[in-house]
């Protein structure tokens, strides 16, 4: 539905929770200026959702409503200069990644969103059905489904390819939002994971972002596993943002109360979060053995 101009996806069943589409990640990219406005529509609705979810932006990190509120984590690099990241942000065995890419003659620059470099992120996806432990969500996808579902966003982006000689090896899609910069893809062939492809292509981001005086790059969410290493080496922070939770429905208020909006695998305790990870992992191998 939409409501003051904001496309609301209402989803699950038990509670029905209303937030911004994220199929078109509106909220790495659009505000809730006026949650009366939205929550009085949706209260009003023929089908009200039990419960309406919307966070602050970075960098505006101080909660400004009264609403029932968490906090969210994301992961994201403060941008003065390039030569500032280079030399204060990351370390040692990070900035030789870097080289290494460099001498081994990866070269990374703007790419074109056609025929062929379509071609080139769909032999990227279809390298292995197993990435960072899980099944990889674009495994599998032909030339069509790839085409079709990264072109949505293309307005908003630049891309950046990793090419070896004429291969495309990675590569980094850079959303702009307001305040920030946002990575919606990156990723390059596990086969040519020693030459730090990924190293090189966010060594790119950082150094258009710079170009631009964008304050910030943010990398999704704060991880707690490989990815979020890779995150943390790469001179990436956590930022706590307000998440409010706005009860619509009678349900609603006993699903926040008893702490299930945010679904069965978040109330698991953090001590178990990990073996479970590791435990998957372990799955994925012998079944792709």
């Amino acid at each position: 539905m939409e409501v003051d101009g904001k496309r609301i996806l209402i989803e699950g069943r038990i509670p029905r929770i209303a937030k911004l589409d994220p199929w078109y990640q509106q909220e790495w990219f659009e505000d809730v200026e006026n949650p009366e406005v939205l929550i009085d529509a949706l209260r009003k609705s023929k089908h009200p959702p039990d419960i309406l979810t919307f966070w602050q932006r970075l960098p505006d990190t101080e909660p400004k409503y009264s609403y029932p509120m968490e906090l969210d984590s994301i992961a994201a690099l403060p941008i003065k200069s390039y030569s500032s990241w280079s030399e204060n942000q990351i370390d040692r065995k990070t900035r030789n990644k870097i080289r290494k890419a460099q001498k081994n003659n990866v070269i990374v620059k703007p790419a074109t969103f056609d025929d062929n470099f379509v071609r080139g992120i769909t032999s990227i996806f279809n390298e292995t059905p197993i990435r960072q432990g899980r099944s990889y969500l674009h495994y599998g996808k032909d030339f069509e489904t790839v085409k079709r579902q990264f072109s949505r966003f293309l307005f908003r982006e630049e891309i950046f390819g990793a090419y070896l000689g004429e291969e495309l090896i990675g590569f980094i899609m850079l959303a702009y939002a307001e305040n920030y910069a946002f990575l919606g893809q990156i990723i390059s062939k596990i086969a040519h994971r020693d030459l730090a492809p990924n190293n090189a292509l966010l060594a790119k981001a950082v150094e258009r972002c710079a170009e631009k005086g964008v304050p910030y790059l943010v990398y999704a969410l704060w991880l707690e596993d490989s990815l979020g290493d890779f995150k943390r080496s790469n001179g990436f922070q956590k930022f706590d943002l307000p998440r409010y939770y706005v009860p619509l429905t009678s349900r609603g208020k006993l699903v926040l109360k008893l702490g299930l909006h945010r679904g069965w695998k978040a109330a698991l305790p953090n001590r178990l979060k990990r073996p479970l990870k590791e435990l998957r992992k372990f799955w994925h191998r012998l079944n792709n053995r």
